[in-house]
């Protein structure tokens, strides 16, 4: 059986390396993986693919840096001339993506069926292109692979049980991925000890916030005054620092530069609550038992909003300081089965094989 995996982003190498891992495990598959350049990073070098396992690209495209439209259609038209010279069984796709999207166009109307790891996730909000993506995947795909039975219920209402598709509830690969390189975390540099406050791990990148000069200083605000109280870690990305200084708003926490994944496990470790804008990041908190302040409107896991681990503040200073004070004092009752365990690629390759 041959798998054509096609990925673009820094965190969907992350997710294939558990599935790909387990691809590992039985001799008759064979994976050729697609990088198709969306997002250049240049933590992608070869000691990321060492020491994450992760299988190097068989097939490299540059589409990064352009609209779209047009990132989309010179990955549609580049994926399709190597999925007719390599000919595979299956196209693997992950999450929400132009990469995820594309993988599935080109495939699907080269008659090669579609795996989609990620599926059924829904934030309802359209002006997102990555709901746009994921909608779209999931109609063209023919194994669909759910974190979670949130994602299951979303496919059913909207009518994909009466269609001709294989529906699976695996878990998130993410945990997977997780839990296996727990004790790999390496100690982040800019990093200061202070023992007497509680650290709180925090992430600003997205773009509704960091486009938003009133919601980014916002933000900021609620940051500094929380670091008056605890000890405020931010791998700060480019793209908000330089948000940050064109409206010249003032920033107060251990700021740091941005951290690889192992620094990441270490921080989520150390953390005793995690504020962030991420999609990610609101399950890796939940993974390590950490409680959750979410700066958004909404969000796709819906499920640790209804276990009350994560909650949505939008982007008020004063309901993100109450909500932090709030849930580092709440007793919250982890369930590590929510997201299948760490089990998810396992289920993921056997319900490719079956």
């Amino acid at each position: 059986m041959k798998i054509l995996t096609v990925l673009g982003a820094r965190p969907q190498f992350i997710k294939a390396a558990a599935v790909s891992r387990e691809f590992r495990q039985y001799p008759f598959i064979k994976e050729s993986i697609v990088h198709t350049g969306q997002h250049y990073d240049t933590n992608m070098s070869d000691i990321f693919f060492r020491q994450m396992e992760i299988p190097y690209p068989d097939h490299r495209l540059e589409t990064g840096g352009l609209s779209q439209g047009a990132m989309t259609g010179r990955m549609l038209e580049n994926i399709e001339k190597i999925i007719n010279s390599e000919n595979p069984d299956k196209v693997m796709v992950y999450g929400d993506t132009n990469s995820t999207l594309a993988g599935a166009l080109a495939a699907v109307k080269l008659h090669v069926p579609v795996v989609h790891v990620e599926a059924g996730l829904r934030s309802f909000n359209m002006a997102m292109p990555e709901e746009v993506n994921r909608i779209l995947t999931d109609q063209v795909s023919s194994l669909l692979c759910c974190p979670t039975e949130t994602a299951i219920k979303n496919l059913k209402n909207e009518g994909f049980f009466t269609k001709d598709v294989k529906i699976v509830n695996t878990g998130d690969v993410m945990q997977d991925v997780a839990y296996y390189f727990a004790d790999k975390s390496v100690k982040p540099e800019g990093l200061f000890a202070n023992k007497s406050q509680k650290i709180i791990l925090c992430t600003l990148h997205r773009a509704e916030n960091t486009n938003d000069e009133k919601r980014l200083e916002n933000i900021c605000n609620a940051i500094s005054q929380l670091s008056e109280r605890y000890h405020v870690v931010l791998p700060l990305h480019p793209r908000t620092q330089k948000a940050i200084e064109k409206a010249k708003i003032k920033l107060n926490a251990n700021i740091i530069k941005p951290v690889g994944y192992f620094e990441m496990l270490y921080l989520l470790k150390a953390a005793s609550l995690v504020l962030t804008d991420s999609g990610g990041l609101q399950k890796e908190a939940y993974f390590f038992s950490k409680p959750c302040v979410t700066m958004r409107d909404q969000t796709e896991w819906t499920e640790l909003i209804d276990q009350q681990a994560n909650v949505l503040v939008g982007a008020g200073v004063d309901s993100i300081i109450t909500e932090v004070n709030s849930m580092l004092t709440k007793d919250i009752a982890y369930n590590k089965d929510t997201y299948g365990g760490g089990s998810a690629a396992r289920w993921v390759v056997e319900s490719i094989v079956k």
